[in-house]
């Protein structure tokens, strides 16, 4: 079953989030995951969700979007990410088919 990981950002440092951003993808790509949705912008519809930059990243199950995260090899790019922005990550699973 696909899992999402899904962040709401704000970013302060453009710079260094584009560099965490160019570094990132190969390793979201080789594990499998995919961009759905990578801070396009946000068009409230009812009330304020406080919505900034939105990422949705779809991996093949739970398990590998935590690994992703968790990994050693993602370490690093965290650290940057976190330098540059602030916001939430959570994951969620998807449907069965």
């Amino acid at each position: 079953m696909a899992a999402y990981l899904i962040a709401n950002l704000q970013v302060h440092d453009q710079a260094t989030f584009a560099r965490y951003g160019e570094q990132v993808a190969p390793i979201i790509a080789a594990r499998g995951g995919r961009y759905l949705v990578r801070g396009g912008t946000v068009t409230p519809a009812e009330g304020d969700a406080g919505l900034r930059r939105v990422v949705i990243v779809e991996f093949p199950d739970m398990a590998t979007a935590r690994d992703f995260y968790g990994s050693g090899e993602y370490a690093p790019l965290l650290a940057l990410r976190v330098s540059a922005s602030t916001g939430t990550v959570a994951f969620v699973e998807g449907l069965s088919a």
